[in-house]
């Protein structure tokens, strides 16, 4: 199933099958291949780590990372990363999988846009965000051989113009609820396409606060 990279392929199993089966006809093909790489990225990380880690989890975590940006799983008051960590819920109970399981996979995707905590945590949710952090962020590019890059992006590719279309996606996604993006990265998402848009501010809130002092 899929492409073999550096010793890093999509499981071959009957869950795999059926997230990506889900994840194609239900994201964009641009959200479905960046999600691929972020399991390719994610994978290989955890090889160069030395972690150990359950494939299975890791690809669902990746591939449902963005679910929360599509329609069919999209709230109207969740951040968007909750809304994907339920949708994964859903389904991995729906099949079977451990509720402990379950769990590590549901917090990869609620963290995956929260800088500085998954790194410490169970390898999933580290690797999921370390995926993310790459394709998107390139934060550990140099890390990877280019003859890898190269290879995932064959397998799932990623054109010209994915800064720009991944941006858009990010804000198509969650332009309806932009109070969900009170103290995290997507707010930058929001001010960058919405010159209205007027953050949330932490020190306000506190200083309007009814308690007295």
């Amino acid at each position: 199933m899929g492409y073999t990279i550096a010793d890093v392929k999509i499981p071959d199993s009957s869950l795999a099958r059926a997230v990506t089966e889900l994840v194609r006809d239900t994201e964009s093909p641009l959200l479905f291949h960046h999600s691929s790489r972020v399991y390719y990225f994610g994978a290989l990380a955890g090889k160069q780590r030395g972690l150990s880690f359950d494939p299975e989890l890791l690809y669902a975590g990746a591939m449902f990372h963005d679910m929360g940006l599509t329609h069919a799983h999209s709230s109207a008051d969740e951040r968007f990363e909750v809304d994907g960590a339920n949708a994964a819920r859903d389904f991995l109970t729906s099949h079977g999988i451990a509720p402990n399981d379950v769990e590590i996979v549901w917090n990869a995707i609620a963290l995956h846009t929260t800088p500085g905590i998954p790194k410490h945590m169970h390898p999933v949710v580290a690797l999921v965000t370390a995926g993310v952090e790459m394709d998107v962020l390139g934060l550990t590019y140099a890390e990877y051989d280019d003859a890898v890059r190269e290879q995932v992006v064959k397998a799932h590719p990623r054109d010209g113009h994915f800064k720009q279309d991944i941006i858009q996606a990010f804000y198509d996604g969650i332009k309806h609820k932009p109070d969900t993006t009170f103290g995290n990265v997507k707010a930058d998402v929001i001010a960058l396409k919405d010159p209205t848009f007027r953050r949330g501010n932490f020190c306000s809130v506190i200083l309007s606060s009814p308690w007295a002092g």
